[in-house]
Protein backbone atom coordinates (compact mmCIF):
# COMPACT_ATOMS: atom_id res chain seq x y z
CA UNK A 1 0.00 0.00 0.00
CA UNK A 2 1.32 3.18 -1.17
CA UNK A 3 1.65 6.14 1.32
CA UNK A 4 -1.40 8.11 -0.15
CA UNK A 5 -3.42 5.18 0.27
CA UNK A 6 -2.42 4.69 4.31
CA UNK A 7 -3.24 8.42 4.03
CA UNK A 8 -6.74 7.79 2.63
CA UNK A 9 -7.52 5.35 4.89
CA UNK A 10 -6.22 6.58 8.64
CA UNK A 11 -6.47 9.99 10.10
CA UNK A 12 -4.20 12.28 11.91
CA UNK A 13 -4.00 10.12 14.77
CA UNK A 14 -2.67 7.42 12.33
CA UNK A 15 -5.59 5.44 13.87
CA UNK A 16 -8.20 3.75 10.51
CA UNK A 17 -11.03 5.54 9.33
CA UNK A 18 -14.58 4.84 8.12
CA UNK A 19 -14.55 4.22 4.63
CA UNK A 20 -15.65 7.09 2.54
CA UNK A 21 -17.43 5.28 -0.23
CA UNK A 22 -20.95 5.91 -0.19
CA UNK A 23 -22.70 7.43 -3.50
CA UNK A 24 -25.34 9.80 -3.84
CA UNK A 25 -27.64 7.30 -5.31
CA UNK A 26 -26.77 5.32 -2.06
CA UNK A 27 -27.68 7.59 0.59
CA UNK A 28 -30.37 8.29 -1.33
CA UNK A 29 -31.79 4.87 -1.11
CA UNK A 30 -30.66 4.41 2.56
CA UNK A 31 -33.42 7.30 3.46
CA UNK A 32 -35.89 6.78 1.39
CA UNK A 33 -35.80 2.76 2.63
CA UNK A 34 -35.49 4.58 6.31
CA UNK A 35 -38.87 5.86 5.46
CA UNK A 36 -40.68 3.19 3.38
CA UNK A 37 -41.12 0.57 5.91
CA UNK A 38 -43.56 -1.58 6.34
CA UNK A 39 -45.41 0.44 8.92
CA UNK A 40 -47.54 2.07 5.44
CA UNK A 41 -49.10 -1.09 5.20
CA UNK A 42 -51.42 -0.93 7.98
CA UNK A 43 -50.88 3.50 8.13
CA UNK A 44 -53.43 4.17 5.42
CA UNK A 45 -56.26 2.22 6.69
CA UNK A 46 -56.04 4.02 10.36
CA UNK A 47 -56.13 7.69 8.22
CA UNK A 48 -58.13 6.56 6.17
CA UNK A 49 -60.52 5.81 9.27
CA UNK A 50 -59.72 9.74 10.11
CA UNK A 51 -60.06 11.68 6.69
CA UNK A 52 -62.28 9.46 4.56
CA UNK A 53 -60.64 8.72 0.75
CA UNK A 54 -59.01 12.27 1.49
CA UNK A 55 -56.30 10.74 3.38
CA UNK A 56 -53.85 11.67 0.62
CA UNK A 57 -54.18 15.00 1.73
CA UNK A 58 -52.45 14.42 4.96
CA UNK A 59 -49.23 12.79 3.33
CA UNK A 60 -48.78 16.36 1.53
CA UNK A 61 -49.31 18.40 4.40
CA UNK A 62 -47.19 16.04 6.76
CA UNK A 63 -44.26 16.08 4.36
CA UNK A 64 -44.34 19.72 4.60
CA UNK A 65 -44.17 19.59 8.06
CA UNK A 66 -41.68 16.71 8.05
CA UNK A 67 -39.74 18.81 5.40
CA UNK A 68 -38.70 21.95 7.67
CA UNK A 69 -36.55 19.43 10.23
CA UNK A 70 -35.44 17.83 7.39
CA UNK A 71 -34.02 20.73 5.74
CA UNK A 72 -32.77 21.55 9.18
CA UNK A 73 -30.66 18.46 8.87
CA UNK A 74 -29.21 18.89 5.34
CA UNK A 75 -28.75 22.17 6.16
CA UNK A 76 -26.44 20.74 9.24
CA UNK A 77 -24.90 18.09 7.40
CA UNK A 78 -23.92 20.64 4.67
CA UNK A 79 -21.75 21.94 7.33
CA UNK A 80 -20.67 19.46 9.85
CA UNK A 81 -20.84 15.89 7.89
CA UNK A 82 -20.14 14.14 11.51
CA UNK A 83 -21.03 10.74 11.87
CA UNK A 84 -21.97 11.67 15.46
CA UNK A 85 -24.70 13.66 13.89
CA UNK A 86 -27.24 15.42 16.46
CA UNK A 87 -24.92 14.91 19.72
CA UNK A 88 -21.99 17.21 17.85
CA UNK A 89 -24.40 19.72 16.59
CA UNK A 90 -25.61 19.98 20.02
CA UNK A 91 -22.21 20.21 21.51
CA UNK A 92 -21.47 22.61 19.00
CA UNK A 93 -24.58 24.99 19.37
CA UNK A 94 -25.16 24.57 22.92
CA UNK A 95 -21.82 23.69 24.67
CA UNK A 96 -23.15 21.74 27.15
CA UNK A 97 -21.83 17.78 27.07
CA UNK A 98 -24.37 16.07 29.47
CA UNK A 99 -27.41 17.51 26.66
CA UNK A 100 -25.45 16.41 23.82
CA UNK A 101 -25.19 12.78 25.48
CA UNK A 102 -28.63 12.94 26.14
CA UNK A 103 -28.96 13.86 22.33
CA UNK A 104 -27.15 11.64 21.04
CA UNK A 105 -28.01 8.52 23.43
CA UNK A 106 -32.06 8.87 23.06
CA UNK A 107 -31.72 8.71 18.70
CA UNK A 108 -29.58 5.56 19.44
CA UNK A 109 -32.34 4.36 22.18
CA UNK A 110 -35.23 4.59 18.99
CA UNK A 111 -32.45 2.61 17.01
CA UNK A 112 -32.24 0.01 19.83
CA UNK A 113 -36.13 -0.58 19.99
CA UNK A 114 -36.52 -0.60 16.52
CA UNK A 115 -33.97 -3.57 15.84
CA UNK A 116 -35.51 -5.46 18.43
CA UNK A 117 -39.10 -4.61 17.30
CA UNK A 118 -37.96 -5.90 13.70
CA UNK A 119 -35.84 -9.06 14.67
CA UNK A 120 -39.12 -10.29 16.47
CA UNK A 121 -41.29 -9.79 13.29
CA UNK A 122 -38.80 -11.19 11.02
CA UNK A 123 -38.56 -14.05 12.83
CA UNK A 124 -42.11 -14.55 13.34
CA UNK A 125 -43.27 -14.04 9.82
CA UNK A 126 -40.47 -16.28 8.60
CA UNK A 127 -41.78 -18.99 10.88
CA UNK A 128 -45.32 -18.92 9.81
CA UNK A 129 -43.95 -18.55 5.50
CA UNK A 130 -41.46 -21.93 6.17
CA UNK A 131 -43.62 -23.55 8.83
CA UNK A 132 -40.48 -23.82 11.32
CA UNK A 133 -43.36 -23.63 14.21
CA UNK A 134 -41.02 -26.33 16.14
CA UNK A 135 -37.94 -23.63 16.26
CA UNK A 136 -38.51 -21.29 19.05
CA UNK A 137 -38.83 -17.34 17.96
CA UNK A 138 -35.97 -15.86 19.82
CA UNK A 139 -33.54 -18.43 18.06
CA UNK A 140 -34.81 -17.40 14.70
CA UNK A 141 -34.63 -13.61 15.81
CA UNK A 142 -31.08 -14.22 17.44
CA UNK A 143 -29.97 -15.88 13.95
CA UNK A 144 -31.60 -12.78 12.20
CA UNK A 145 -29.36 -10.25 14.44
CA UNK A 146 -25.71 -12.14 13.46
CA UNK A 147 -26.72 -12.25 9.28
CA UNK A 148 -27.49 -8.17 9.65
CA UNK A 149 -24.45 -7.99 12.16
CA UNK A 150 -22.07 -10.16 9.59
CA UNK A 151 -23.57 -7.43 6.69
CA UNK A 152 -22.67 -4.45 8.93
CA UNK A 153 -19.23 -6.14 10.38
CA UNK A 154 -18.06 -6.65 6.50
CA UNK A 155 -18.41 -3.31 5.61
CA UNK A 156 -20.23 -0.15 4.81
CA UNK A 157 -20.07 -1.37 0.95
CA UNK A 158 -21.61 -4.37 1.53
CA UNK A 159 -24.16 -2.68 4.05
CA UNK A 160 -25.09 -0.61 1.25
CA UNK A 161 -25.53 -3.08 -1.14
CA UNK A 162 -28.18 -4.81 0.83
CA UNK A 163 -30.12 -2.00 1.40
CA UNK A 164 -30.56 -1.18 -1.94
CA UNK A 165 -31.63 -4.52 -2.48
CA UNK A 166 -33.94 -4.18 -0.03
CA UNK A 167 -35.36 -1.06 -0.60
CA UNK A 168 -35.74 -2.17 -4.19
CA UNK A 169 -37.89 -4.52 -3.26
CA UNK A 170 -39.98 -3.09 -0.58
CA UNK A 171 -40.50 -0.01 -2.81
CA UNK A 172 -41.41 -2.31 -5.59
CA UNK A 173 -43.87 -4.00 -3.18
CA UNK A 174 -45.92 -0.74 -2.84
CA UNK A 175 -45.50 -0.07 -6.62
CA UNK A 176 -47.46 -3.28 -7.26
CA UNK A 177 -50.23 -2.08 -5.09
CA UNK A 178 -50.32 1.08 -7.67
CA UNK A 179 -49.90 -1.05 -10.91
CA UNK A 180 -52.52 -2.94 -9.44
CA UNK A 181 -54.83 -0.30 -8.40
CA UNK A 182 -54.55 2.19 -11.33
CA UNK A 183 -57.44 0.99 -13.17
CA UNK A 184 -59.63 2.07 -10.34
CA UNK A 185 -58.31 5.70 -10.25
CA UNK A 186 -61.44 7.93 -10.72
CA UNK A 187 -64.22 4.76 -9.28
CA UNK A 188 -64.48 6.87 -5.92
CA UNK A 189 -64.24 10.78 -4.83
CA UNK A 190 -61.40 11.73 -3.12
CA UNK A 191 -62.33 14.54 -0.70
CA UNK A 192 -65.06 12.54 0.39
CA UNK A 193 -64.41 12.69 4.51
CA UNK A 194 -66.11 10.77 7.18
CA UNK A 195 -69.72 12.51 7.59
CA UNK A 196 -69.45 12.79 11.62
CA UNK A 197 -66.49 15.24 11.35
CA UNK A 198 -66.45 17.08 7.96
CA UNK A 199 -69.08 19.62 9.61
CA UNK A 200 -70.90 20.15 6.34
CA UNK A 201 -68.34 21.30 4.67
CA UNK A 202 -66.90 24.12 6.81
CA UNK A 203 -63.72 24.40 5.37
CA UNK A 204 -62.24 25.58 9.28
CA UNK A 205 -62.88 22.14 10.54
CA UNK A 206 -61.95 20.22 7.56
CA UNK A 207 -58.81 22.27 8.11
CA UNK A 208 -58.11 20.90 11.63
CA UNK A 209 -59.60 17.18 10.16
CA UNK A 210 -56.47 17.31 7.84
CA UNK A 211 -54.34 18.82 10.62
CA UNK A 212 -54.80 16.07 12.90
CA UNK A 213 -54.64 13.35 10.10
CA UNK A 214 -51.33 14.53 9.17
CA UNK A 215 -50.09 14.54 13.17
CA UNK A 216 -50.67 10.56 12.06
CA UNK A 217 -49.01 10.48 8.88
CA UNK A 218 -46.12 12.44 9.96
CA UNK A 219 -44.34 9.70 11.86
CA UNK A 220 -44.45 7.81 7.91
CA UNK A 221 -41.35 10.16 6.99
CA UNK A 222 -39.23 9.59 10.14
CA UNK A 223 -35.77 8.13 8.47
CA UNK A 224 -34.48 11.05 7.29
CA UNK A 225 -32.24 11.78 10.89
CA UNK A 226 -30.55 8.37 9.77
CA UNK A 227 -28.74 9.95 6.86
CA UNK A 228 -26.78 12.40 8.49
CA UNK A 229 -24.79 9.43 10.57
CA UNK A 230 -23.51 8.14 7.46
CA UNK A 231 -22.41 11.31 6.41
CA UNK A 232 -18.93 10.42 7.03
CA UNK A 233 -18.74 7.81 4.79
CA UNK A 234 -20.40 9.87 1.95
CA UNK A 235 -18.81 11.08 -1.30
CA UNK A 236 -18.95 14.69 -1.09
CA UNK A 237 -21.11 14.76 1.60
CA UNK A 238 -21.63 18.29 2.18
CA UNK A 239 -23.50 18.48 -1.10
CA UNK A 240 -24.42 14.40 -1.48
CA UNK A 241 -26.13 14.15 2.09
CA UNK A 242 -28.58 17.57 1.52
CA UNK A 243 -29.84 16.81 -1.95
CA UNK A 244 -30.26 12.63 -0.63
CA UNK A 245 -32.44 14.33 2.08
CA UNK A 246 -34.58 16.24 -0.33
CA UNK A 247 -35.10 13.50 -2.87
CA UNK A 248 -35.50 11.07 -0.83
CA UNK A 249 -38.66 13.13 1.10
CA UNK A 250 -39.91 14.17 -1.92
CA UNK A 251 -39.85 10.19 -3.25
CA UNK A 252 -41.05 8.80 -0.26
CA UNK A 253 -44.30 11.29 -0.56
CA UNK A 254 -45.13 10.49 -4.27
CA UNK A 255 -45.47 7.08 -3.65
CA UNK A 256 -47.61 7.54 0.07
CA UNK A 257 -50.12 9.72 -1.88
CA UNK A 258 -50.11 7.10 -4.88
CA UNK A 259 -50.86 4.39 -2.85
CA UNK A 260 -53.52 6.32 -0.73
CA UNK A 261 -55.04 7.08 -3.89
CA UNK A 262 -54.68 3.79 -4.98
CA UNK A 263 -56.20 2.27 -1.25
CA UNK A 264 -59.46 4.55 -1.52
CA UNK A 265 -60.21 3.73 -5.19
CA UNK A 266 -59.86 -0.06 -5.15
CA UNK A 267 -62.22 0.49 -1.95
CA UNK A 268 -64.65 2.58 -0.37
CA UNK A 269 -62.63 4.44 2.69
CA UNK A 270 -64.97 2.47 5.39
CA UNK A 271 -64.31 -0.82 4.32
CA UNK A 272 -60.22 -1.10 4.08
CA UNK A 273 -58.97 -2.60 7.76
CA UNK A 274 -56.90 -0.66 10.32
CA UNK A 275 -54.37 -3.46 9.96
CA UNK A 276 -52.44 -4.20 6.12
CA UNK A 277 -55.20 -2.50 4.43
CA UNK A 278 -52.99 -2.71 1.22
CA UNK A 279 -52.29 -6.73 1.29
CA UNK A 280 -56.50 -6.39 0.94
CA UNK A 281 -56.34 -3.92 -1.49
CA UNK A 282 -54.40 -6.10 -3.70
CA UNK A 283 -56.23 -9.04 -2.96
CA UNK A 284 -59.53 -6.91 -4.12
CA UNK A 285 -57.72 -5.87 -7.47
CA UNK A 286 -55.31 -8.56 -8.22
CA UNK A 287 -56.66 -11.92 -7.01
CA UNK A 288 -54.68 -13.30 -8.70
CA UNK A 289 -51.47 -12.61 -7.34
CA UNK A 290 -50.03 -14.80 -4.85
CA UNK A 291 -50.18 -13.12 -1.15
CA UNK A 292 -47.11 -14.98 -0.40
CA UNK A 293 -44.98 -12.37 -2.60
CA UNK A 294 -46.39 -9.30 -0.22
CA UNK A 295 -45.19 -11.44 2.86
CA UNK A 296 -41.71 -11.29 1.64
CA UNK A 297 -41.80 -7.79 0.74
CA UNK A 298 -42.69 -7.28 4.38
CA UNK A 299 -39.80 -9.43 5.68
CA UNK A 300 -37.10 -7.32 3.48
CA UNK A 301 -39.14 -3.58 4.27
CA UNK A 302 -38.87 -4.79 8.06
CA UNK A 303 -34.76 -6.31 7.59
CA UNK A 304 -34.51 -3.00 5.61
CA UNK A 305 -35.19 -0.74 8.92
CA UNK A 306 -33.36 -2.99 10.99
CA UNK A 307 -30.21 -2.82 9.40
CA UNK A 308 -30.96 1.25 8.71
CA UNK A 309 -31.12 1.77 12.58
CA UNK A 310 -27.78 -0.37 13.44
CA UNK A 311 -26.06 1.29 10.80
CA UNK A 312 -27.33 4.40 12.25
CA UNK A 313 -26.94 3.56 16.16
CA UNK A 314 -23.20 2.08 15.48
CA UNK A 315 -21.65 5.27 13.51
CA UNK A 316 -23.70 7.79 15.88
CA UNK A 317 -22.22 5.42 18.78
CA UNK A 318 -18.28 5.93 17.34
CA UNK A 319 -19.09 9.83 16.65
CA UNK A 320 -19.88 10.38 20.02
CA UNK A 321 -16.42 8.29 21.30
CA UNK A 322 -14.46 10.10 18.96
CA UNK A 323 -16.24 13.51 20.40
CA UNK A 324 -15.36 12.20 23.78
CA UNK A 325 -18.76 11.89 24.82
CA UNK A 326 -18.29 7.52 24.91
CA UNK A 327 -15.66 5.20 26.18
CA UNK A 328 -13.08 5.18 23.29
CA UNK A 329 -13.50 1.53 22.54
CA UNK A 330 -16.86 2.37 20.51
CA UNK A 331 -14.59 4.94 18.56
CA UNK A 332 -12.44 1.88 17.04
CA UNK A 333 -12.82 1.36 13.10
CA UNK A 334 -11.68 -2.12 11.99
CA UNK A 335 -8.51 -1.68 10.04
CA UNK A 336 -9.28 -3.80 7.03
CA UNK A 337 -13.43 -3.32 7.10
CA UNK A 338 -12.92 -0.28 7.97
CA UNK A 339 -16.37 -0.12 9.79
CA UNK A 340 -17.18 0.78 13.77
CA UNK A 341 -16.98 -2.97 14.67
CA UNK A 342 -16.86 -2.75 18.74
CA UNK A 343 -20.46 -0.45 18.44
CA UNK A 344 -21.60 -2.91 15.84
CA UNK A 345 -20.88 -5.94 18.56
CA UNK A 346 -21.99 -3.58 21.75
CA UNK A 347 -25.12 -2.95 19.82
CA UNK A 348 -26.12 -6.57 19.23
CA UNK A 349 -25.38 -7.78 22.44
CA UNK A 350 -27.92 -4.83 23.36
CA UNK A 351 -30.86 -5.62 21.04
CA UNK A 352 -30.21 -9.50 21.75
CA UNK A 353 -31.30 -8.99 25.47
CA UNK A 354 -33.72 -6.47 24.19
CA UNK A 355 -35.87 -9.04 21.49
CA UNK A 356 -35.88 -11.25 24.75
CA UNK A 357 -38.51 -8.98 25.80
CA UNK A 358 -41.12 -9.61 23.50
CA UNK A 359 -43.58 -6.95 22.94
CA UNK A 360 -41.94 -3.11 24.01
CA UNK A 361 -44.37 -1.45 21.98
CA UNK A 362 -44.92 0.58 24.51
CA UNK A 363 -41.01 1.51 24.47
CA UNK A 364 -41.11 1.53 21.02
CA UNK A 365 -43.89 4.67 21.46
CA UNK A 366 -41.84 5.93 23.99
CA UNK A 367 -38.81 6.79 21.79
CA UNK A 368 -40.79 8.69 19.19
CA UNK A 369 -41.41 10.97 21.65
CA UNK A 370 -37.73 11.24 22.14
CA UNK A 371 -36.58 11.63 18.30
CA UNK A 372 -39.55 14.38 18.66
CA UNK A 373 -37.45 16.06 21.12
CA UNK A 374 -34.51 15.99 19.51
CA UNK A 375 -35.41 17.03 16.00
CA UNK A 376 -36.82 20.39 18.46
CA UNK A 377 -33.08 20.28 19.96
CA UNK A 378 -31.56 20.25 16.76
CA UNK A 379 -33.97 23.03 14.62
CA UNK A 380 -32.94 25.39 17.46
CA UNK A 381 -29.41 24.51 17.20
CA UNK A 382 -29.22 25.19 13.99
CA UNK A 383 -31.25 28.82 14.60
CA UNK A 384 -28.21 29.08 17.29
CA UNK A 385 -25.40 28.34 14.75
CA UNK A 386 -26.91 30.78 12.04
CA UNK A 387 -26.80 34.05 14.26
CA UNK A 388 -23.05 33.05 15.61
CA UNK A 389 -21.35 35.38 12.96
CA UNK A 390 -17.86 32.87 13.03
CA UNK A 391 -19.51 30.04 12.35
CA UNK A 392 -18.98 29.19 8.47
CA UNK A 393 -22.57 28.44 5.78
CA UNK A 394 -22.24 25.30 4.32
CA UNK A 395 -22.97 24.53 0.28
CA UNK A 396 -26.78 23.91 1.49
CA UNK A 397 -28.62 26.47 3.37
CA UNK A 398 -31.64 27.25 4.41
CA UNK A 399 -33.54 30.68 5.95
CA UNK A 400 -33.00 31.05 9.76
CA UNK A 401 -37.77 30.55 9.70
CA UNK A 402 -36.97 26.67 8.53
CA UNK A 403 -35.86 25.70 11.59
CA UNK A 404 -37.98 27.96 13.86
CA UNK A 405 -40.72 26.78 11.49
CA UNK A 406 -39.26 22.91 11.97
CA UNK A 407 -39.50 23.40 15.89
CA UNK A 408 -42.62 24.83 16.62
CA UNK A 409 -43.73 21.64 14.38
CA UNK A 410 -42.07 19.52 16.32
CA UNK A 411 -42.74 20.87 19.62
CA UNK A 412 -46.76 21.44 19.00
CA UNK A 413 -46.41 17.13 17.93
CA UNK A 414 -44.62 16.44 21.30
CA UNK A 415 -47.79 18.10 22.95
CA UNK A 416 -49.96 16.19 21.22
CA UNK A 417 -48.72 12.86 21.82
CA UNK A 418 -48.12 13.46 25.25
CA UNK A 419 -52.29 14.56 25.10
CA UNK A 420 -53.74 12.03 22.77
CA UNK A 421 -55.53 8.99 23.79
CA UNK A 422 -53.42 5.83 25.14
CA UNK A 423 -52.80 7.14 28.83
CA UNK A 424 -49.25 7.89 30.05
CA UNK A 425 -47.27 5.08 29.71
CA UNK A 426 -45.11 6.06 26.61
CA UNK A 427 -44.64 9.61 28.27
CA UNK A 428 -43.80 8.06 31.70
CA UNK A 429 -41.09 5.66 29.59
CA UNK A 430 -39.80 8.74 27.96
CA UNK A 431 -39.20 10.69 30.67
CA UNK A 432 -37.74 7.73 32.71
CA UNK A 433 -35.23 7.40 29.57
CA UNK A 434 -34.40 10.82 29.67
CA UNK A 435 -33.52 10.37 33.51
CA UNK A 436 -31.47 7.21 33.23
CA UNK A 437 -29.71 8.84 30.04
CA UNK A 438 -28.79 11.25 32.28
CA UNK A 439 -27.64 9.52 35.40
CA UNK A 440 -25.56 7.39 32.93
CA UNK A 441 -24.15 11.03 32.36
CA UNK A 442 -22.93 11.27 35.76
CA UNK A 443 -22.13 7.98 36.36
CA UNK A 444 -19.93 6.86 33.83
CA UNK A 445 -17.68 10.59 33.69
CA UNK A 446 -18.92 11.50 29.62
CA UNK A 447 -17.85 14.59 28.59
CA UNK A 448 -15.47 15.58 31.81
CA UNK A 449 -12.56 15.36 29.11
CA UNK A 450 -13.70 19.27 28.03
CA UNK A 451 -10.29 19.60 26.00
CA UNK A 452 -10.74 16.42 23.89
CA UNK A 453 -14.21 18.04 23.00
CA UNK A 454 -13.03 21.29 22.19
CA UNK A 455 -10.27 20.04 20.05
CA UNK A 456 -12.69 17.89 18.33
CA UNK A 457 -14.60 20.93 17.51
CA UNK A 458 -11.01 22.73 16.35
CA UNK A 459 -10.09 19.96 14.25
CA UNK A 460 -13.67 19.93 12.30
CA UNK A 461 -12.65 23.65 11.84
CA UNK A 462 -9.62 23.32 10.49
CA UNK A 463 -10.83 20.37 8.39
CA UNK A 464 -13.27 22.76 6.78
CA UNK A 465 -10.73 25.91 6.18
CA UNK A 466 -8.51 23.60 4.74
Amino acid sequence: MSASDVAATTGPDGEPTLDRSVTLFQITLYGLGSMLGAGIYGLVGQAAGQLGSAVWMAFVVSMIAAMLTGLSYANVVSRHPKAGGAAYVTQRAYGIPMLSYVVGLAVVCSGLTSIATQSNVVAASVQKLLGLEAVPVWVLAFGFLLIVAGILLRGIKESMYFNVVCTIIEASGLLLVIAVSVSYWGSNPLTEFPPETSHNGDMGAIAVLIMQGAVLTFFSFIGFEDMLNVSEECKDASRNVPLAIILAMVGATIIYMAVAISAVSVMHWSELPKELALVEVVKRAAPWFPPIILSVVTIFAVSNTALVNWIMGSRLLYGMSRQGLMPQALGKVHATRRTPHVAILTLLAIVMVLSLLGDIKALAQATVLLLLTVFTVVNVALVVLKRRPDEKPGKFEVPIIVPILGAIVCGSLIVVRLFQAGGVVAPAIAFGLIALIALMYFVTGAGRDQERLQRFIEQDDAAAEA
